[in-house]
Parts: C-alpha cells; sequence; structure tokens
C-alpha cells in the first residue's frame, strides 16, 4: 500500500487511537507517539514483509521501537495493521492489560524486542541483523531511535559496530522532534551536527521531512540500494504532530491529556 492518501488516513486514525489510550490510562506519552506516527504507518502499512495472522514469520522484516516510552504508537499502529482487536488499546497501562507502559516481546503480538531502557535499541537490531546474515535470510531491521536518546554512549557504540561488520540491512529512523523530557535536546545535550556524526561513524545519511510520507518512501528505498553500510534517516519531526496544543509543546512528553482536551484532540484530528 502505496498510497500517499490512503497513508495519511492511517496516520490519522492511529494518532486518533494514541490519543484516546493516554487519557483512559491517565499516562503515557503522547507528545513522541505522535511525533513517530507517520515513520511507522509507512513501515507498517507500505515498507515491511510482515504478516499479522504470523507474527512470528521467520523471514518478516523486524522493527525495534528503541525509544520504548512511545510504545502508545506502536500499539496503535500494530492494532491497525491486525496484530490485535483496537478494542483492546483502551486497557493501556491497567491492571492484568498485556499493553504496559512500554513494550513487552512476552504479550504483545508483533512486537519484536522489550524496549524501554534508552540507548540499546540499536545493539539488539545489529543483532538481528547479524542473524539474518549468517542464517541467510532477506528480512531487513528497522530501528527507531529518539534524538534525546542517541545522547546515551551505547547508541555510538552500536553505531560503530554496524558499520564495522558493514551492515546494510539495518535502516534507522531517528525521530528528531528537538523536544526530551527536560527541554530542548540542544539545552539539554546537543547532539549537532548529527549527521556528519553518523556519517564519521560509517553510515549512510539521508535527511528527511518525518511527516512527508513521500519522503519517508524515498527514503527508505534509497536505504535499500546502499552496499556495505547502515542507513540512518534522519526525520525531522513535531512532537505532538497532529494536535495543535500539543505540537512542540515539552509538557506532554510524558503527561496524558484530560477529558477535555481529549475532546478537542479528536476534534481536531476528525476535521
Amino acid at each position: 500500500m502505496k498510497d500517499i492518501k490512503i497513508l495519511e488516513e492511517k496516520a490519522n486514525s492511529i494518532r486518533k487511537s494514541i490519543v484516546k489510550m493516554i487519557c483512559e490510562a491517565k499516562s503515557g506519552h503522547p507528545g513522541g507517539s505522535l511525533s513517530a506516527t507517520d515513520i511507522l504507518t509507512t513501515l507498517y502499512f507500505a515498507e515491511m514483509n510482515i504478516d499479522p495472522a504470523n507474527p512470528k514469520m521467520e523471514n518478516r522484516d523486524r522493527l525495534v521501537l528503541s525509544k520504548g516510552h512511545a510504545a502508545p504508537a506502536l500499539y496503535a499502529t500494530l492494532a491497525e495493521r491486525g496484530y490485535f482487536a483496537k478494542e483492546e488499546l483502551v486497557t493501556l497501562r491497567k491492571y492484568g492489560s498485556f499493553l504496559q507502559g512500554h513494550p513487552d516481546m512476552r504479550k504483545v503480538p508483533g512486537v519484536e524486542i522489550s524496549t524501554g531502557s534508552l540507548g540499546q535499541g540499536l545493539s539488539v537490531a545489529n543483532g538481528m541483523a547479524l542473524n539474518a546474515r549468517i542464517s541467510g535470510q532477506s528480512y531487513r531491521t528497522y530501528v527507531i531511535l529518539g534524538d534525546g536518546e542517541i545522547q546515551e554512549g551505547q547508541v555510538w557504540e552500536a553505531a560503530m559496530t554496524a558499520a564495522h561488520y558493514k551492515l546494510d540491512n539495518v535502516c534507522a529512523f531517528l525521530d528528531y522532534n528537538n523536544l526530551q523530557i527536560d527541554g530542548n535536546v540542544d539545552k539539554v545535550m546537543g547532539i549537532e551536527p548529527v549527521d556528519a556524526k553518523w556519517e564519521a561513524f560509517g553510515w549512510n545519511v539521508i535527511k528527511i521531512d518525518g511527516h512527508n510520507f513521500t519522503e519517508i518512501l524515498n527514503a527508505i528505498a534509497e536505504a535499500k540500494t546502499v552496499k556495505g553500510k547502515p542507513t540512518i534517516i534522519i526525520a525531522k519531526t513535531i512532537k505532538g504532530k497532529g494536535v495543535s496544543f500539543m505540537e512542540n509543546v515539552c509538557g506532554f512528553h510524558g503527561v496524558a491529556p484530560t477529558a477535555e482536551e481529549t475532546e478537542r484532540a479528536l476534534a481536531e484530528l476528525s476535521k
């Protein structure tokens, strides 16, 4: 499915689910979930080789949500794609629910690895990619990193490892919304020049608008043509994208919208 209008509709539906489920839970991370939605939508509805009816299909493409606090975006995408019923989304973070605050690979169909401890996802993705090479499989591994997350040292060890082993079956996305829990990324711990840093570590670097489906699709297609090195797609995004009063507001990093705010958000998304 590479019809842009359909992808936009899917992303809008996913955003509605994110807002509703976090409101119902009275807990969660709306800002970074909304910023990553278009990337996840493109991967699950237009790119990855997956089968919701067979989540453990051997040669499936893998997705590692390294910024695991954006679990609502992943859950809403998986439900939209048919991995489990959308009605389950409102159980987020509730006692007995399989939808915990961070993704659990043991309980949620379609979740490849339990994440939440920041900085570890790229290392896991490298392991998956090496397994594909050793076992002679063709699957690709995608990983979504947060911009604040790449302040973690392990990310750069993993970046060096991926380049050393020439893991051209790894494609990372940097969800670059420039806000983390303590404020602006460039004020908390600046990461620029981020493109030059990844290039220096031996990566192919592509810069895009992370909310433009055509640019996302073209970047993924380009990454698949690159041989001998991993690719990172630096996606400029907006925290809280799609809900005007959440956009670029640090306070919505990890605060649930009220019932009134949820009504406003859903009204905007329904226009």
